[in-house]
């Protein structure tokens, strides 16, 4: 017999945002307790709260310098629900493509600096190398392309959003201003060559994973229901219905924003400060859910466009439907910026998107309750406002995706801790040779 042991990691290194795990191992080996603790907490819904409501799409984006983008048009669409606005269809695309250039940047940014060093060099390389500087110093191509990839939606979204980081652009009836045709023009001239660094990109992944596949279809493999956006059954990440898939792939829910009380289940564990949000009717912890990438291919009946929808019939072919496999994360994320670069040249080759009717006349503001709905390039992002009849915002309701996801990152962890400590199942692993040898 052996003393009980405490493994921590603090801080949690290669995550966007601040986080540390704890392991606990009993006296027999075998894994008692794996926790994931964010020990911090933010208070935008009080920061929120006895301010004009109009202000909220301004304050909100502060909430996250990865996806502010997000933040601000989930924000903007819960005040529109809540004060019964309906935008011009002009601001719509002029939102999507923003929040479409924010999850290719994001997704570039996840795969080549957060994943590739593992998969590049091998998941047992000295960690000296095993990381973004190393894809830097042996990689410059691969590295190059990722930077242009990231350029282009950081300042694609600058345009549109007149800040690269915490745009102000979204108003309560529509945008700000509108898309000169100098700049429609400027960005269509730039969309050949993101599309080669996409077609490149996919080409990568297609290799990582098919090297990796003993990897993806064993290590950390975690049953779990899933949550993600989709209009009436496309995934979509600005407009639609809340879907929700049991662990046997089944849809169990397919809901309006507004409704989402039904389906919300918020469990708050003594370990943490970030609640877990699971799926209400089946409880606590059988409901527990993911959002992210993989979990919007799962709940998504197809893509919206045609080589996305290709990439994703390609990925099923490997993982299935439901994929429960955690690292196919990185597969699903491809396929998600392969969409994202689509509906970016249409959305650019659009008339409408140089009109300059993007903005109601006059709004009014009044008492209501609205919910504003988007994904988050980690997952479902809910922003739930009421206002007073004089358009303060008496009440504020934020559920973020890290929020969607730890309950199930814990549950995965699990498995893999298991699987390491108990069943020693890496030393069985069939790992390809490394990418590059250092």
């Amino acid at each position: 017999m052996t003393e009980e042991k405490t493994i921590r990691v603090d801080p949690v290194t290669r995550l966007e945002g601040h986080g540390s795990l704890t392991l606990k191992l009993g006296t027999d080996g075998k894994v008692k307790d794996v926790q994931f603790n964010v020990n911090s907490t933010r208070f935008f819904e009080k920061f929120l709260e006895g301010r004009p409501m109009e202000e909220a799409p301004r304050i909100a984006p502060r909430i996250c310098g990865i996806c502010p983008i997000p933040h601000h048009l989930a924000s903007v669409k819960a005040v529109e629900a809540a004060w019964d606005i309906a935008p011009p269809r002009a601001a719509v695309k002029l939102r999507r493509l923003m929040i479409e250039a924010k999850q290719l940047s994001s997704h570039a940014i996840h795969f080549y600096a957060l994943a590739a060093p593992d998969f590049v060099f091998g998941p047992f390389a000295d960690p000296s190398v095993r990381n973004v500087a190393a894809v830097l110093k042996y990689l410059p191509d691969v590295a190059v392309q990722a930077i242009k990839l990231m350029e282009f939606g950081q300042e694609l979204i600058k345009t549109v959003g007149a800040k690269a980081i915490h745009p102000t652009t979204a108003i309560p009836g529509g945008q700000l201003c509108s898309m000169s045709e100098e700049d429609r023009d400027l960005w269509l001239g730039k969309v050949p060559e993101m599309l080669e660094n996409i077609h490149k990109t996919v080409d990568l992944a297609k290799k990582v994973v098919t090297d990796y596949i003993d990897v993806v279809t064993k290590v950390a493999v975690t049953p779990t229901y899933y949550i993600g956006l989709a209009n009436k059954g496309v995934l979509d990440i600005y407009e639609g219905t809340a879907r929700v898939m049991d662990p046997d792939g089944k849809i169990v829910a397919d809901f309006e924003a507004k409704d989402y009380r039904k389906y919300y289940g918020e469990h708050i564990p003594k370990h943490s400060y970030a609640t877990h949000i699971y799926y209400k009717p089946a409880g606590y912890p059988e409901g527990i859910w993911r959002a992210n990438t993989l979990a919007r291919c799962n709940v998504a009946d197809k893509m919206a466009t045609p080589l996305a929808d290709a990439a994703l019939k390609e990925m099923r072919e490997l993982v299935g439907r439901p994929s429960h496999h955690t690292f196919a994360y990185h597969y699903a994320r491809i396929v998600e910026m392969v969409q994202a670069a689509e509906w970016i040249k249409t959305l650019l080759e659009d008339p409408e998107i140089v009109s300059k009717d993007v903005k109601l006349a006059d709004v009014e503001p009044k008492a209501g309750e609205g919910v504003g709905l988007v994904e988050a390039p980690r997952g479902i992002l809910l922003h739930n406002y009421t206002s007073d009849e004089k358009g303060m915002l008496t009440k504020a309701n934020l559920i973020v995706a890290t929020n969607n996801n730890i309950a199930g990152i814990e549950k995965s962890l699990m498995v893999a801790a298991k699987q390491v400590f108990e069943e020693k199942a890496h030393e069985s692993l069939k790992l390809p040779d490394p990418l590059v040898k250092t």
